[in-house]
């Protein structure tokens, strides 16, 4: 089995086993049928995954990793807030009849701020600080910002990037605010390990922790008989997912750019029911 595989059960269990119930209270989120949505969550849950040991994917089904790999490159690459430039369509229900989700993700990235050193977003900012200062303890990203929440389809979930670098690996810490489990676990972590990857390599560094703290931790009720099922197939080794060694520059990379080998899964979870 993956580490990433040993981390989603344990984290599963201890959220079944010692999570708490929000069942009565007042809940926003509604099944499509418009009952409550409830969750059993866990507050603080911090998991470590060592990219210089495995990449990340879990095995007990199948991750869609370019699909992952794309979304990350949406927000951070093309820095776009339009669905109509994104492959998947997973954000559709959150843009409006113009494709947009606000001023939300790609729209925070690309946004121009003005540094001593110049104008520059966020992403820009992140790639100089590794090139010019990399020992900095200031390397960091935000995507929550209250002037513009009002303006957001959907507030930011995973919202923040913190980058150090320790010896010649660049670590990073993703702040969550709130997540689904079942849905986007696996696949914010497939992703921003792709993102730690690719940036690590054009700053030159080897991609080294990348630490995943998430603030709510949840299981909605009509995905725990799911969850119980998934976590009690069997597992595999994990994947081997390496980058083309050619691409210097960040704003290179493509899906293409990702190589998955021995990718062996168990079979996908159709029709997970989405609370919105």
């Amino acid at each position: 089995m993956s580490l990433a595989d040993q981390i989603f059960i344990d984290m599963c269990n201890d959220i079944i086993d010692h999570g708490f119930s929000t069942e009565g209270e007042k809940v926003r989120p509604k099944w499509p049928d418009g009952t409550s949505a409830y969750t059993i969550k866990r507050f603080g849950v911090i998991n470590r995954y060592d990219l210089s040991a495995e990449f990340p994917a879990i095995t007990l089904r199948k991750t869609y990793i370019k699909s992952a790999i794309d979304e990350i490159l949406w927000i951070w690459q093309r820095k776009s807030n339009n669905v109509h430039d994104l492959h998947s369509h997973i954000w559709d229900e959150w843009a409006d009849e113009d494709g947009s989700i606000g001023k939300a993700y790609g729209y925070q990235m690309g946004r121009k701020h003005i540094y001593r050193e110049g104008e520059m977003d966020q992403v820009d900012r992140v790639l100089f600080d590794l090139k010019e200062n990399p020992f900095s303890r200031r390397i960091m990203t935000n995507m929550y910002v209250h002037e513009d929440l009002h303006e957001m389809n959907l507030y930011p979930c995973a919202y923040s990037m913190t980058f150090n670098v320790t010896g010649n690996r660049l670590n990073a810490i993703l702040n969550q605010r709130s997540q689904d489990v079942l849905a986007a676990n696996n696949w914010n972590v497939v992703q921003y390990a792709a993102l730690l990857m690719m940036i690590a390599q054009v700053s030159g560094f080897e991609a080294g922790e990348l630490v995943h703290v998430i603030a709510d931790a949840h299981i909605y009720d009509r995905h725990i008989p799911i969850i119980k099922e998934l976590i009690k197939r069997p597992a595999y080794p994990a994947p081997r997912v390496t980058l083309n060694p050619e691409i210097k520059n960040f704003y290179d990379f493509t899906v293409d750019d990702f190589k998955i080998e021995n990718y062996v899964t168990g079979p996908q979870v159709k029709n997970i029911p989405i609370a919105i």
